[in-house]
């Protein structure tokens, strides 16, 4: 599937809304702009890598190894508090995502070929917006991407976690159930993500702090995932977008 493009409007009125809505209050009268002519450039292909052995026994490559000690740990962290059922699962290292993108208040998604269900998903983020804007903007993760095109989005802005649902020619807020989900990152900032989906319940942790999300009973959360970004300006490049340390985990 090729990249997907949307508008992504998020008023003061739906701000207010957010604390009291239940799954699917409308953000904004959103649409869906036609694909990109051939001039754009082409989504790039994400290809997962064999998954990690924790502990290889020939050439470890010491700081992945570390790295997914850590992803453990906080795994049965997880279990601890109920965010996930288990800690038995497959993990998969991905490839390093960098994009950048320039068009005021629209978003773009480049889906991977891989199906999941419950998962949690970790990565570094780095973004930077070209000139200085106050409007949102960031690095982000899409999931249960359907044959018709809906799917889930969050994104990290500098100020706030927005979580949005993409159904038809609209997007739509997805209820925060609890936590702030509100930040004051600079411009370039930086920031360790965490999401983790368990049935209808979504747990995002930016740097530690978690804020639940209550997702539609009619609306999926499995399908294909992908990497997204929003853009908060039109000048330069817009705004970039780079993930490292990424993995996602899915259940036995």
């Amino acid at each position: 599937m090729g990249k997907h493009i949307n508008r992504f409007v998020y008023l003061v009125l739906a701000l207010v809304l957010a604390s009291m809505a239940c799954s699917g209050a409308s953000l904004a009268g959103a649409t869906d702009t036609p694909e990109p002519s051939a001039t754009n450039t082409p989504a790039p292909t994400r290809t997962a890598r064999p998954t990690f052995t924790p502990r290889p026994t020939i050439t470890p490559d010491v700081a992945a190894t570390a790295r997914f000690d850590a992803f453990y740990t906080t795994l049965e962290d997880f279990k601890e508090k109920g965010y996930v059922t288990t800690t038995e699962g497959e993990a998969v290292d991905l490839p390093p995502f960098k994009e950048e993108w320039a068009q005021l208040g629209w978003f773009r998604l480049w889906p991977s070929e891989i199906e999941i269900s419950d998962f949690v998903f970790s990565a570094h983020f780095a973004w930077s917006t070209a000139h200085p804007t106050p409007e949102l903007s960031g690095c982000g993760f899409g999931f249960g991407l359907q044959e018709n095109g809906d799917y889930y989005v969050v994104f990290l802005d500098k100020s706030r976690v927005l979580f949005g649902m993409k159904r038809g020619s609209n997007v739509y807020n997805v209820g925060k159930t609890r936590g702030v989900g509100r930040f004051d990152y600079g411009n370039p900032a930086e920031a360790d993500f965490v999401l983790a989906v368990k049935g209808q319940s979504a747990y995002v942790f930016v740097d530690g702090e978690m804020s639940e999300y209550t997702l539609s009973m009619d609306q999926p959360s499995a399908g294909q995932f992908g990497f997204t970004l929003l853009s908060g300006t039109n000048k330069d490049y817009g705004t970039r977008c780079e993930m490292t340390d990424i993995i996602i985990w899915t259940p036995e």
